[in-house]
Formats: C-alpha cells, sequence, structure tokens
C-alpha cells in the first residue's frame, strides 16, 4: 500500500474526507496510475496515527479521498534518536539519511567537524538540506513511518555538543572507546521515552580533542566493534542496535 503525508488541514475527520495537493497529485495520477476505489494510507506526521483512504477523485489539482478509518500507526521507536552527523564527501548523506529513516531515527543535524571535507556556506545549506528532507520524506513514505524525520541546518561542533549534553542519553562511538562488553551493557539498559544523541563522525573519524570535548560535556564514547566502519555505516549499526533494543 502507498503512503503519503498530509497537513492537518488536508484531513476533515468530521466530514470523511482527505484532500491531497502539491506532488502528490502528480505521482498518484500520473506515476502509480491509481484509479478511484484504490486504498491508500495518509499520515500527517504529527499525531502518529494512520488515516485509511480510498481515492474517490482524481482531481487537476487535487485527489479527494474518502476516509475509511483510523488507527494508531505504532511504527516509531518509544525513544527519540537524535542522529548527530559529521558531513560526509559527495552523496553519502543522502544514503544515510535514507536509510537511518527507514531504521526509525527521530532527526538528523549535519555537523561541521575538524575533519570534514564538506563545508556548506548558508545559501548551500539551505539548498543541500530542502534536498536532503526530500529525501527523508520519501524513505519515511515508504517504510510507513508515522512522521518524517527533520533534517536541519548544518551546525558546528560545539553546537552539537551543547544540544546533545541536555539529552537523556549521549554517544559517541569511536575505534578508541572501551571493550564491547561495556558497549553492549550501554545499550541494553536503554530507556525507552529518551531523547538519545548519537554522534557520527565523517571520513577520518573524530579527533582525538573532538572526543575529550565530547567526554567532558558527558557524552560516552562507545565501540562498534574491531573493525573500521565507514561515516555512512556507523550510524546504520547504531540505529538497528537501537531498534533491536528498543522495538516492541
Amino acid at each position: 500500500m502507498h503512503q503519503f503525508f498530509a497537513e492537518e488541514s488536508q484531513i476533515d475527520k468530521e466530514g470523511g474526507r482527505v484532500i491531497l495537493t502539491g506532488e502528490d497529485v502528480n505521482h498518484i495520477r500520473n506515476v502509480l496510475r491509481m484509479k478511484p476505489g484504490e486504498e491508500i494510507a495518509v499520515r500527517c506526521g504529527t499525531d502518529g496515527k494512520e488515516y485509511r483512504c480510498a481515492v474517490l477523485a482524481l482531481e487537476a489539482d487535487r485527489v479527494v479521498c474518502e476516509l475509511r478509518f483510523i488507527r494508531e500507526a505504532g511504527t516509531e521507536l518509544p525513544s527519540r534518536v537524535h542522529l548527530f552527523q559529521g558531513l560526509p564527501k559527495a552523496d553519502k548523506m543522502e544514503l544515510i539519511i535514507q536509510k537511518t529513516v527507514e531504521l526509525g531515527v527521530y532527526e538528523i543535524i549535519p555537523v561541521e567537524t575538524a575533519r570534514s571535507v564538506v563545508k556548506l556556506d548558508a545559501g548551500r545549506a539551505e539548498q543541500k538540506v530542502k534536498r536532503w528532507q526530500a529525501v527523508a520524506e520519501a524513505a519515511a513514505k515508504q517504510s510507513m513511518r508515522g512522521m518524517v524525520p527533520a533534517v536541519r541546518l548544518p551546525m558546528s561542533f560545539e553546537q552539537a555538543l551543547r544540544e546533545a549534553s541536555h539529552m537523556d542519553v549521549r554517544l559517541i562511538p569511536y575505534e578508541l572507546a572501551e571493550g564491547m562488553e561495556k558497549t553492549k551493557e550501554i545499550f541494553s539498559s536503554l530507556p525507552s521515552d529518551a531523547d538519545i544523541a548519537v554522534l557520527i563522525g565523517p571520513e577520518g573519524g573524530f579527533t582525538k580533542e573532538e572526543v575529550e570535548r565530547a567526554a567532558a560535556c558527558g557524552i560516552q564514547p562507545v565501540t562498534l566493534g574491531k573493525r573500521i566502519l565507514r561515516t555512512e555505516t556507523a550510524g546504520l549499526t547504531v540505529m538497528a542496535w537501537v531498534m533491536y533494543q528498543l522495538e516492541k
């Protein structure tokens, strides 16, 4: 079943109608070639509910749907994972966003670190984030998420430390961290309904000084194993581990 996101104002629960507009109209009409009577799922991304609908009419600038029933989605992790991702090169960020959204990430914050090769000025950053947000939305639709994770504007490493330090659980994967037993203990005791900060380095990882500054802010170094993972693999590994521990 195909899923779409709509604003709350487009969902008329009392009248039993859902109106889809914008790019979704072309996608439904010309890409999916859907017909009246076909069923779709609609979410507004804020209330965790799925609005199951049937297509009624395919108009030039909107798709009118009949609201059949509402159910609690139950597709979100019980805790919110905030991924502070060191800016990688090329198109790796799109892969990271796509796959971490599938795995349940709550939001993604690009971070400029000492070893980040990519540097974005304000104009380029806004354009990149617009593209990255579209990738997040597409991944949320595909994976039947109850919400679209936000991709925020890039921030400095110091800003990331300040934000992360206020969260309930704070982790920074680092190749020189203590052994796997300690990491297993941390992950096995992850609480529900918590904000979890995960800091991932870019290509080349974090510098020793960055890890020390993070530790001083209460961010705990953890190991992801004996092998060195690429930046696009590390975040996925953490998300998969969190999902395994917290998924009900």
